[in-house]
């Protein structure tokens, strides 16, 4: 699923204009009510503010994007400035995440779909599944195997609280090398479909960082190729990490 995040002046009629070229199930997640959505929206979901949930019964807007991403082909989030998503800012000046470098007054929709079809999906443990579910070969399939990498808070007892950690990647090198690394592991006997996510950005406490998932006709093979592959994904794939303490923040090696 593809997200977005618009900001500022008639982002929600620019959410419309963006919906209603693109091809798919289309979710429109605001902060506020919304009283008649577009009529290209499928779905319309109201969260807290931004990365914090309000109340108890208000999910964080990662989670509803995890969520959303099992069924939807995009989502576009509007007014929630520091969501850690491809921004399309109107009429204001343009954050390190911008899809464009200059201000946008006016923007073509469909120059914003194309902008926004370079950048990274947005995928959840689930959608994942979902997607190898949907193989060719699934009714070969016995097993499907996944691994979940996650933020620790600590790493012992008496550990210094990790808050979150910032993943950086050059986005075409990375993603070549991760659709390489799953046509490897898929040319494996009894090795159906494998898919490789990281995200990237912030990532708080507890969130959760790369999935690796594998459907395979029988067990052994499903487990040794997700240990391959999340073992392979740390040594080959160009990922940068920086952690952030309650004391200090600092580039660490991603292979931890």
């Amino acid at each position: 699923m593809y997200a977005l995040s618009i900001v500022g002046p008639s982002a929600r009629e620019t959410a419309a204009d963006i919906a209603g070229v693109v091809s798919g199930n289309v979710a429109l997640v605001t902060t506020g009510e919304t009283a008649t959505p577009p009529s290209a929206v499928t779905t319309v979901t109201t969260f807290g503010d931004g990365r914090q949930a309000t109340s108890d019964d208000s999910q964080p807007l990662g989670e509803i994007l995890d969520r959303l991403a099992r069924s939807h082909d995009y989502a576009l989030v509007v007014d929630v400035p520091n969501a850690d998503l491809p921004q399309l800012v109107l009429d204001g000046s343009p954050s390190r995440l911008s899809l464009f470098d200059e201000s946008v007054t006016d923007p073509d929709a469909e120059r914003v779909v194309d902008a926004l079809h370079e950048q990274p999906e947005h995928e959840s443990l689930e959608s994942l599944v979902a997607a190898v579910k949907r193989s060719g070969d699934a009714d070969r399939a016995g097993a499907i195997a996944t691994f979940t990498g996650r933020v620790r808070r600590f790493d012992g007892p008496d550990d210094v609280e990790t808050t979150h950690l910032d993943f950086e990647m050059y986005d075409e090198v990375a993603l070549a090398k991760m659709r390489e690394l799953e046509t490897e592991l898929e040319a494996r006997e009894e090795v159906f479909e494998v898919r490789l996510h990281h995200r990237q950005g912030y990532i708080p406490a507890g969130g959760d960082i790369v999935f690796v998932v594998v459907l395979a006709g029988h067990r052994r093979e499903a487990f040794d190729a997700v240990s391959d592959g999340i073992n392979r994904l740390k040594r080959e794939v160009p990922i940068f990490k920086r952690e952030q303490t309650t004391d200090e923040q600092f580039w660490v090696d991603s292979d931890g």
